[in-house]
């Protein structure tokens, strides 16, 4: 790991968690004398993002013979005045030669705060012109290259309110296996699992065979993860959720999976999908039936939770 100027540059071969910007014809960028381009937006930590590029050096803070990199707040504006928000965050560019990728972080876990009216932070000498172009380092390779980002809410703030997010370096993965009998011969709109538990809190699975919302009467049917007791939660409080919801292939393993990242309170206490899957397929042929029952499966990880002050 090299550290300089209070930043941190080092190569990992895992891919950016939350987003991935690939550029064709790179070279086209300069040519039609575009000097600054934003990403599509990305979801990370509650927020969205974007990433912010200058191919040939960020001009309004003189950088020369560089290629500049931030990560932008989009929707900034719509944030009250004190409000704050402190974010960890990693920038990447793929060695196409090698398969990994060079990273750049501020130095020493450094949080770097954004708010209404500071919300774009990044590096000015992402990297030299003369290090991009080079095709030994493999970053730009028949003038395609690859950016990337992880982004990492560690608390926000205002005055007069407040909360307290706390996330996670590791979530436990939580499961559980609900055994649904007599499939074919379900006629109840929705039906529901026992109550189980991951970690804190207490779940149910809800299954509607003909379909729920605008699943209703579509040949999907509906599959969701709730809260058992929504009461339980502190008023404000929150949870941020990785959620994987499967129906098991019983015969070879080729599960039927949704997986999404979902917040969860007592005003917000379900998630999951309206067409989760044809219901035809829920059959003998596939693997998904076997002796008139099939296998439903929740994954539960818990990212973060939100405390209010």
């Amino acid at each position: 790991m090299d550290f300089q100027e209070g930043i941190s540059r080092f190569i990992s071969n895992a891919p950016p968690t939350h987003y991935i910007f690939k550029i064709k014809l790179f070279s086209m960028l300069t040519k039609n004398s575009i000097e600054r381009y934003e990403s599509g937006e990305f979801e990370a930590g509650g927020y969205n993002w974007k990433l912010v590029l200058y191919p040939n050096g960020n001009k309004s803070k003189n950088v020369k013979d560089h290629v500049s990199l931030y990560l932008a707040l989009h929707g900034a504006s719509a944030l009250y005045s004190d409000t704050e928000i402190d974010v960890n965050f990693r920038l990447f560019l793929l060695d196409q030669n090698n398969g990994n990728y060079l990273v750049i972080q501020d130095a020493f876990g450094k949080a770097r705060t954004f708010t209404e009216l500071n919300f774009e932070w990044g590096f000015h000498q992402f990297i030299s012109l003369k290090d991009f172009n080079d095709d030994s380092n493999g970053y730009l390779v028949d003038d395609v290259c690859t950016f990337g980002a992880e982004v990492f809410v560690c608390w926000e703030r205002s005055q007069g309110q407040g909360e307290y997010l706390v996330m996670k370096n590791y979530a436990f993965p939580y499961k559980h296996v609900w055994r649904i009998d007599n499939f074919s011969k379900l006629d109840s709109e929705c039906i529901v699992s026992k109550p189980f538990d991951t970690g804190n809190y207490k779940w149910i699975m809800k299954l509607y065979p003909k379909g729920k919302n605008a699943g209703l009467g579509s040949n999907y049917f509906s599959l969701f993860i709730a809260l058992a007791d929504p009461t339980t939660f502190p008023p404000g409080s929150k949870i941020y959720t990785q959620i994987t919801l499967s129906i098991l292939d019983q015969r070879e393993g080729k599960h039927d999976s949704r997986e999404g990242n979902y917040w969860i309170s007592a005003s917000n206490r379900e998630a999951g999908y309206s067409w989760f899957s044809l219901l035809n397929r829920i059959s003998y042929y596939y693997g998904f039936l076997v002796n008139n029952s099939c296998l439903v499966e929740a994954g539960v990880k818990i990212l973060g939770t939100v405390y209010k002050s």
